[in-house]
């Protein structure tokens, strides 16, 4: 189930690991903000963070970029495509964006008097 939006923490632009990123390679800029078309990405489709190698280009993203996110540990290289790090830890699984959706459905059905299916 898809995410209407994603979260990103607003210390996100002065963290060590960014600026390493963005000081790193003339790419690093445009790296960054794969990085941060990916965490969409992922939270659009509902992959809890993996990506298969064909979705790079849809994430803005080149070869080049993709070695730089796995050399900075922002990715985990898997083969067929990458994980984002940690994007469990800020976004929500599409297990949990389920069982809200499921919650407020049944709230709203016990809220306007309808019966459950």
């Amino acid at each position: 189930m898809a995410l209407p939006w994603v979260r990103l923490d607003t210390a996100m632009p002065d963290n060590p690991k960014v600026l390493h990123l963005l000081e790193s390679h003339k790419e690093g800029m445009a790296a960054a903000f794969v990085w941060i078309c990916s965490i969409a990405y992922a939270g659009k489709h509902g992959t809890d963070g993996f990506l298969s190698r064909s979705v790079l280009s849809r994430c803005n993203g080149k070869a080049i970029h993709a070695r730089l996110l796995v050399e900075h540990q922002f990715w985990k290289d898997e083969g067929v495509g990458w994980t984002i790090h940690d994007y469990n830890e800020f976004q929500e699984s599409t297990a949990e964006t389920q069982a809200r959706s499921e919650r407020a459905r049944n709230a709203a059905l016990k809220r306007w008097g309808k019966e459950m299916p």
